[in-house]
């Protein structure tokens, strides 16, 4: 479904161009759900950017579902390639209601049609009754439902997700990244996203990509990122991201934190 092909990518800075990505290859099947973990300033982000259009490559091939996004001579604009993205801040518009927000991308279809497919994503995340309401009146959770929904409602081939969850608690991060599943899962679609936090990876991903400067340093299954570290270096990162998180869930909740 999605083939990344030895893409590099760069930037302008202090005169020069600094590299964020190096000859990065991976493949994500059809249905599947794909999370690239690794610390910030790792080349998360740029992944998704180049995937959805926003920046050229350097080097290497992007092809999704057989075609050619981006290649040498071969560059399909955004708006062309069929991707949905979801922001980290879900950029929602606060002058439209809930409804305007999800029908945003779907000015290409007639008036009843939107309206269809509008309530069909507000009955999918749970909103069908929000649909009068404007961004500042929803809590956090609903804000990125109605990014979600809007996000799916063109029907992208691929959904992409930037740090889908950093706005949340972390109550409501765990509960909504299986609610985030569920629904990948219910509407067949194929995803990738992108967090620094490693809870959110291993309990929404089919595949998970550990990135270090750039590089894919392990792309592999959940169990298998788990049981089988390719290398000393991401078994420690493993453990240390775990632990980080099993404290910060005891300071939240009150409770003393793993040793």
């Amino acid at each position: 479904m999605l083939e990344l092909n030895r893409i590099s990518l760069s930037y302008a800075a202090d005169g020069g161009r600094r590299t964020v990505l190096r000859e990065l290859t991976l493949s994500l099947e059809a249905g599947q759900i794909a999370c690239l973990l690794g610390a910030s300033g790792c080349g998360k982000t740029s992944v998704l950017r180049a995937i959805a259009g926003f920046e050229p490559l350097d080097g290497g091939s992007i092809r999704l579902d057989g075609r050619s996004l981006s290649d040498k001579g071969v560059r399909v604009e955004p708006e062309h390639r069929r991707v949905g993205m979801m922001f980290q801040d879900y950029a929602l518009f606060p002058h439209l209601n809930v409804a305007a927000n999800v029908g945003f991308g779907l000015r290409r279809l007639n008036a009843a049609e939107r309206d269809r497919r509008v309530r069909a994503m507000l009955d999918l995340v749970g909103l069908a009754d929000q649909a009068a309401r404007h961004p500042h009146e929803l809590s956090g959770g609903q804000q990125q439902r109605v990014a979600l929904a809007r996000a799916l409602a063109p029907e992208p081939e691929l959904l992409l997700l930037d740090e889908p969850f950093s706005n949340l608690d972390v109550d409501a991060r765990e509960r909504l990244a299986f609610e985030l599943r569920d629904l990948l899962k219910a509407t067949g679609r194929t995803a990738l996203l992108v967090t620094h936090n490693q809870a959110e990876a291993f309990a929404v991903a089919d595949r998970i990509g550990i990135l270090k400067e750039g590089r894919l340093a392990q792309w592999d299954t959940p169990y298998g990122m788990h049981h089988h570290p390719a290398t000393p270096e991401i078994a420690a990162f493993i453990h240390r991201e775990a632990l980080m998180a099993r404290r910060a869930q005891a300071s939240l909740r009150g409770a003393p934190s793993a040793a």
